[in-house]
């Protein structure tokens, strides 16, 4: 079952990279006290996350800060590494906080695992986005198959006033 608007986010961990290598972020932590925008993509490099979903928030990201958001976070199945490597080719500096699902387990806390083993890429998360407010889903944006609609950086914003 997906999450709902008014449910807390589950526990869980996910990785980020730091100059001291891979450290990890439980969710508690990320969320506590904090008004949050993740967002999740099937995948780092994958066509339409690469060259709208990422860059989509990087280019919004001072406007989305404006409207009292504390994190904006990008979640995939990948590992930390490739996460890593992604941000610093999307050129996301200090705007975007680069999450590892690496397992798929949040993205399964969440409801949210998408089968992509049709394409060869296993369990991975499906695309959405969503606004939480110490540890509340206040938005959850959830996109069709094949959608990039409800997630995007300029739908979010509009989400939040």
């Amino acid at each position: 079952m997906a999450i709902k608007a008014g449910e807390r986010m589950p526990a869980g961990t996910l990785k980020t990279m730091t100059k001291d290598g891979p450290k990890d972020v439980p969710a508690q932590e990320l969320f506590k006290g904090k008004k949050v925008v993740l967002f999740s993509v099937p995948g780092a490099f994958t066509p339409t996350c690469d060259a709208k979903h990422l860059p989509g928030f990087v280019q919004l990201a001072d406007q989305i800060r404006a409207k009292g958001v504390d994190t904006i976070a990008c979640m995939a199945v990948n590992d930390v590494f490739v996460m890593n490597a992604w941000g610093k080719s999307a050129g996301v500096g200090d705007k975007i906080l680069m999450l590892a699902d690496g397992n798929g387990e949040y993205a399964k806390a969440l409801g949210l695992e998408l089968d992509a083993r049709g394409f060869g890429m296993g369990t991975r998360g499906q695309r959405f986005a969503i606004i939480v407010q110490d540890g509340i889903a206040k938005h959850v944006n959830i996109e069709a198959p094949g959608q990039f609609k409800v997630s995007a950086a300029e739908h979010v914003l509009g989400q939040l006033g």
